[in-house]
């Protein structure tokens, strides 16, 4: 039996997920053998290669050109920032939390969209994002006993992340995605390469890891494409929420792969943060319908508007002839 696009949607959101979720299991396993550097360094070299033979075999504009674009280079900027945070966190603090402060990404994208581009937001989803934000804060569990800082660059990789979202949302649609992830991938390459040395060298890699970092490289470019794919195919209110699978992968990985325990306040917390998001999405889908109709009432009265005039002119023509 065929899969409707939102069906075929879903399925690609949720693998792409999981190919993020894998691929930050495998960063963390390196974080005691690599420096974040070597990693950004190495991951990055990979996957600019890669994509630049996809880009080329798909004929995708290379042009140095969308350099010169400033919402390209500020999400290049972001994504740097995002990267470097959210690789400190994961070799700081336990993978389950790290992936948990993470889903309050959608949250910090509507914030920003409602402060820098003045997207209207109802007290409805404020108050989600308020309670997003007090999820996160169950999560992390500020305290003299439960608070680790390390958390902080969980948080600071879900602002910079959010902000990258933002500028993107501004790029050009005439600038093919292939070309801004080309140029994203080998600023994390270059960037990585310039810290090793503040970070602590470069450190000797085993075949093994020579592999892991392979396996990363894949893994980031088919989720982002998973993703686009997905995104495009369905409808996004239907969809979108199928990024919150990854919590469950992450919370598996977390048990199962690093023998984390998962505690009452951060699954209570992880629970808040997702349940907000959802319902920002309902919200927000709501609020997207009712602009349709109205814009489509809008329409049909300047339709009809139209149709009036034309008809009263055939109407007086002939009179003016005469």
């Amino acid at each position: 039996m065929a899969l409707s696009d939102n069906s075929r949607g879903a399925m690609l959101m949720s693998l792409a997920m999981a190919s993020f979720a894998c691929n930050d299991a495998i960063v963390k396993s390196m974080t005691s053998e690599l420096t974040i550097a070597q990693i950004m360094a190495a991951r990055g070299l990979m996957t600019t290669c890669l994509v630049f033979l996809v880009a080329r075999r798909m004929g995708a504009d290379l042009s140095w050109q969308t350099l010169k674009n400033r919402y390209v280079l500020l999400r290049i900027l972001f994504e740097l920032g995002a990267t470097l945070t959210f690789f400190s966190a994961l070799s700081r603090i336990e993978f389950a939390t790290a992936s948990s402060i993470m889903q309050s990404l959608p949250l910090a994208v509507t914030l920003g969209a409602a402060l820098f581009f003045r997207e209207p937001v109802g007290w409805r989803r404020w108050a989600a994002i308020v309670t997003g934000f007090l999820g996160v804060l169950l999560v992390i569990r500020p305290g003299p006993e439960g608070f680790a800082p390390a958390a902080l660059f969980a948080v600071a990789a879900v602002f910079f992340t959010a902000s990258r979202d933002l500028a993107t949302r501004r790029v050009s649609a005439h600038i093919p995605s292939l070309t801004i992830t080309l140029y994203t991938a080998g600023a994390n390459a270059l960037l990585g390469a310039l810290l090793i040395v503040p970070m602590g060298g470069w450190q000797p890699v085993s075949m093994v890891t020579f592999g892991q970092l392979a396996a990363t490289a894949v893994l980031v470019f088919a989720g982002y494409q998973a993703v686009i794919m997905a995104m495009r195919g369905g409808e996004i209110s239907f969809v979108a929420p199928f990024r919150y699978t990854s919590l469950i992968w992450a919370l598996m990985i977390g048990m199962f792969v690093f023998g984390e325990t998962l505690t009452a306040s951060m699954l209570c917390g992880a629970a808040i943060i997702i349940a907000s998001g959802l319902y920002t999405f309902v919200r927000e889908n709501k609020r997207r319908r009712i602009l349709a109709e109205t814009a489509g009432m809008v329409l049909a009265a300047k339709t009809a508007a139209n149709a009036d005039t034309t008809t009263a002119s055939a109407g007086s023509a002939p009179r003016e002839a005469s």
